[in-house]
């Protein structure tokens, strides 16, 4: 072959080779995100699993070890959206940075806690925390990735919740009954350090969603279609939770599962929820409003079949992954939807919309102790599909809405 045959034929490979494609620069961020929003996850429900270890080391009773759970869900409903509030013009990396070290901080202090009091006092800080901290990264996420893809940055950090709840709460339970329950907290405390070092080397500046000062981004807040995504977002969890509180009770006394295997169906719940929430953010990214429609007709379907077939163990734990899969995959796009129609406002409203969720978590518990109380557990499913169907028509109505000028 001539030298000028050589020459064109490498001209050719080269051509037709295909390009190098480097990894999207936004992954790695995104991965610190979600491993962020596992630490804080994590930290949320691990007290639940030690309430006995905890009241035995302190001298209290369970019930009043309860406190700590009621103490973190007020730290996210009152204590975020005041600390978004007071940091609104901070730039979110430093805001990222600032959450992960008191956050961190939070949860040392609950190890060396020596009394109930300042036990009650680090949670409820870490709740405050916790309620900032997934409002400022799921906004964060978005802001990471072009428009096309918002909704499965969003599903990350969401993810990376429902991942705790699969993985990290039972396993940190487990170390808090094989070793002092105060290596649980300090534990969680080193993660979030260790979170903290990987914001501080990987996420880069974002910009912020939020524009104008704290009074102007209320003003748009305060219009009708992101309070109506707030209301929805109460509803919705408030319906999952009447049936999540005491499932366990219900499937036992209803389902008639055995006490070792409540875990099993708890598991198929929490696996089928963390592939919901990934799944949910793609369809977001297609359309959200469609995504939320279709999610809260088949979820309301499901409780209410649940309670059709709950003596029948075998359709529960289908049942319960439908649950699962469309609870947890609604999630993502009702967050985006929530900062899209807040407008400038979107950096408060990121914050409220973790804020709503955990409001309706709250009522849904008490609405699900009361009604076990009175009426027993059989009727839970129905309880929660009512609530759930009182959301179709809102979220039908999310989709069609536009952010709106507040009047002067």
């Amino acid at each position: 072959m001539s030298a000028a045959s050589r020459t064109v034929a490498t001209t050719h490979l080269v051509k037709t080779r295909p390009p190098h494609r480097p990894p999207p620069a936004h992954r790695a961020p995104l991965g610190v995100l979600g491993l962020s929003a596992f630490v804080v996850g994590t930290a949320e429900f691990v007290a639940v699993g030690v309430l006995d270890r905890i009241a035995d080391g302190l001298n209290v009773s369970v019930t009043a070890v309860g406190l700590l759970v009621t103490a973190y869900a007020l730290g996210v409903c009152v204590g975020g959206p005041s600390l978004t509030a007071l940091t609104i013009r901070v730039p979110r990396r430093l805001l990222l940075c600032c959450a992960l070290a008191v956050y961190a901080a939070a949860n040392a202090l609950a190890a060396l806690a020596a009394s109930f009091a300042v036990l009650v006092v680090a949670r409820a800080v870490a709740g405050a925390v916790h309620g900032l901290f997934v409002g400022v990264a799921s906004a964060a996420a978005a802001s990471l990735v072009g428009p096309e893809r918002k909704g499965r940055a969003v599903a990350v950090v969401f993810g990376g919740i429902a991942a705790a709840n699969l993985l990290g709460v039972p396993l940190a339970t487990y170390a808090g009954h094989v070793l002092p329950w105060q290596s649980v907290f300090a534990g969680i405390a080193v993660l979030a350090c260790v979170a903290l070092g990987l914001t501080l080397a990987v996420i880069p500046q974002v910009e912020n969603s939020g524009q104008g000062e704290l009074r102007a981004q209320t003003r748009y807040l305060l219009t009708a279609p992101p309070l109506l995504a707030l209301l929805t977002a109460v509803l919705v969890f408030c319906g999952q939770f009447t049936v999540f509180t005491l499932l366990g009770t219900y499937l036992q006394k209803v389902t008639g599962v055995s006490g070792s295997a409540v875990g099993g169906y708890l598991l198929v719940f929490g696996a089928a929820g963390t592939v919901g929430t990934l799944a949910g953010g793609r369809f977001a990214d297609r359309d959200a409003g469609t995504t939320l429609r279709v999610a809260g007709v088949v979820l309301a379907a499901d409780l209410a079949v649940l309670y059709a077939v709950g003596s029948e163990p075998l359709a529960v734990a289908v049942c319960l992954a439908v649950f699962g899969l469309f609870g947890f995959g609604l999630a993502p796009a009702l967050q985006l939807r929530t900062i899209e129609l807040a407008g400038p406002a979107g950096d408060l409203a990121s914050t409220l919309g973790a804020s709503a969720g955990n409001a309706g978590i709250a009522a849904g518990s008490a609405i699900a102790g009361w009604y076990g109380a009175r009426y027993g557990v059989t009727g839970l499913p129905l309880a929660g599909a009512t609530i759930c169907a009182l959301t179709v028509p809102l979220l039908w109505t999310l989709r069609h809405l536009h952010p709106t000028t507040p009047t002067p």
